[in-house]
């Protein structure tokens, strides 16, 4: 009692009392080694606010100032009031590789006082009861009452960053890039639209049309023998009763049709279709419908289809322009793949592949439900052209760190990890397990017979890794030359056009984890960008990076505040702004004065 009352009175003098909300077991020991005393927060109701209320007549009750004997025995059961234990108090801590040797000898430390270790750490969070968490590091903010959260000083979650973590806000704020950065945000993410706008379903319909026109031509130059590197053409379908060979109306007039969509569309893309009546010519020039029905059975069905010499020629030039012209192309292969997710949905819960432009609009219209409308849908092209390894898909899990919104400040983890799908990669098959890499889909599937045996048994490899089997290729510098700079620069765009919609808060911070594609060229493809991204390990390799990342976090946000040269581990500045003048929000007397206008 007398050594947890030292060290309480110490943390309260020093500021350091800290509350943990969520599976954070790596938080809670790195913190406790710093010299931080745990408030912990009740298990049914984790309104810290309320949790406060009533405490001066709990104290009254089981702490009588006179009586020494009653008050060791209040102090002694910290989970008979209103201070239940939230889960596990062991302190969980994995060391990274260069500080394995002195962190053995910190656990060694701890293990002999282990015995009273648990009991030592209930008795103070019993004391601190009554005290204001100087940093809260929780799961959700909504949990936390709004009065009490003002008077926290570092929180490790910022208001409103809807407009950078969920697919409709990022789709939204990058769709203001240009007005924000001298940047395409086509360059590094897939396209994308909200399909509860209205002008933005109809611009998706247009670009599923267009990429319908130009996977034909592909099919085509394929078909004739002239197999464009990366295609890929599907099997037979078993579905109706029209075969490989079904014959289509007129094989020359729909090569022709898509022709003459793809030469429009270069007269769109060179602005040379100013002087026409019709906005958007592409819409209007033929019959869409009969046109897709056509597509269909080509890319999906094996009809059959020829081409003369003139327009294999003339393919070949149109695809060269656009391939110049347009900044995804490359991604793109010939079945026209677009993935379908709902907007404020993690772990990729509801995410559906599509290769059918009805799909998606009966899709989204048949969600009627509250959460998932169809407002809160978007839908967006599907890479087609990934960089497999052992013929698998992957993809790139990257944190970074806002530390400050006002000026932006921005920390880019330098270890990432990857995600391996369950199944080979195939177009032919558009199932979860070979097209969603997140570990809480792939977990649900067993490895399948087909798979290459070098794919890791846990799905899961780290960066370092991932650059060895670079070199192995040849192509040792992409990381550092291609992939490190181009998720530096998404991440940079991302942030720089939404934060005028976050809710930054002085003194607090975020760590975000960031989704990337690799296509077949290296370049990385943002999908998406996850607030509060899982720490929970799911493989050594992610044991190993998620304590790392933790520890690093703490030394940016705590250390550094009294030692600006302690190490930041891992995390590399990448960008601070110039500090912003806030607008005056109070004190202006804005008055209109005028006079009568007289003849």
């Amino acid at each position: 009692l007398k050594k947890a009352k030292w060290r309480v009175e110490k943390a309260i003098k020093e500021k350091k009392i800290f509350a943990v909300q969520g599976p954070y077991p790596v938080i809670r020991s790195l913190l406790r080694a710093r010299g931080w005393v745990e408030r912990k927060l009740p298990r049914d109701d984790r309104r810290m606010k309320q949790q406060l209320g009533g405490q001066k007549k709990e104290r009254l009750d089981t702490e009588p100032s006179d009586d020494g004997d009653e008050q060791g025995q209040a102090v002694l059961n910290p989970h008979g009031g209103a201070q239940p234990s939230l889960g596990t108090t062991e302190p969980l801590h994995y060391p990274s590789p260069c500080e394995e040797e002195e962190e053995e000898t910190e656990d060694e430390d701890e293990e002999e006082d282990s015995e009273d270790s648990d009991d030592i750490h209930d008795l103070m969070s019993y004391l601190v009861r009554d005290q204001v968490p100087n940093f809260l590091w929780t799961i959700r903010l909504s949990n936390i009452d709004q009065e009490l959260l003002r008077k926290i000083e570092v929180v490790n979650r910022y208001h409103w960053v809807h407009a950078l973590s969920t697919k409709e806000g990022l789709c939204l704020s990058l769709q203001n890039l240009p007005w924000v950065e001298q940047a395409d945000p086509d360059t590094f993410f897939p396209r994308c639209y909200r399909l509860g706008t209205v002008e933005e379903r109809e611009a998706f319909i247009e670009d599923f049309r267009l990429t319908a026109a130009r996977s034909l031509l592909k099919l085509a130059l394929e078909k004739a023998g002239d197999k464009l590197v990366g295609t890929k053409q599907c099997p037979k379908s078993d579905k109706g009763t029209e075969g490989p060979g079904y014959p289509l109306s007129s094989p020359p007039r729909l090569v022709e049709k898509a022709l003459e969509v793809c030469e429009q569309h270069l007269d769109v893309l060179g602005h040379q279709d100013i002087d026409r009546r019709t906005p958007s010519p592409c819409r209007t020039c033929i019959d869409w419908d009969c046109f897709l029905q056509d597509y269909y059975r080509v890319a999906h069905e094996g009809a059959g289809l020829a081409l003369s010499g003139a327009q294999r020629e003339r393919c070949q030039d149109l695809l060269r322009r656009l391939a110049e012209q347009l900044p995804q192309f490359s991604i793109e292969g010939d079945l026209n793949v677009w993935i379908l997710k709902p907007s404020a949905k993690s772990r990729g819960r509801g995410i559906v592949c599509v290769t059918r432009l009805e799909e998606v609009l009966q899709l989204a219209r048949g969600c009627t439900t509250p959460s998932v409308r169809v407002c809160e849908w978007v839908v967006q092209k599907y890479v087609e052209q990934p960089l497999t390894i052992f013929d698998t898909k992957f993809d790139i899990r990257q944190w970074f760190l806002v530390t400050d919104g006002n000026p932006l400040t921005v920390w880019f983890y330098q270890d990432c990890y990857l995600r391996f799908c369950s199944q080979p990669f195939s177009l032919h098959h558009l199932e979860h397990s070979r097209h969603l890499c997140n570990v809480s889909i792939q977990k649900r599937y067993k490895t399948s017979s087909h798979q290459d045996p070098r794919v890791p048994p846990h799905r899961v490899w780290s960066s370092k890794q991932f650059q060895g089997y670079l070199a192995q290729l040849g192509r040792g510098d992409a990381w550092h030359q291609v992939m490190v700079p181009g998720m530096k620069a998404a991440i940079l765009n991302s942030l720089r056009c939404a934060q005028d919609r976050m809710g930054f808060r002085k003194g607090s911070f975020e760590l975000f984890g960031a989704d990337f594609l690799v296509g077949k060229d290296c370049q990385p493809w943002l999908l998406e960008i996850n607030s509060c991204p899982t720490m929970s390990p799911s493989s050594a390799v992610t044991r190993r990076l998620c304590a790392n990342v933790q520890r690093d976090t703490l030394r940016l946000v705590l250390d550094r505040k009294d030692n600006p040269s302690c190490s930041t581990g891992a995390f590399e500045l990448i960008y601070k702004e110039a500090a912003v003048p806030l607008r005056p929000t109070v004190g202006i007397n804005l008055m209109v004065k005028g006079c009568c206008l007289k003849k």
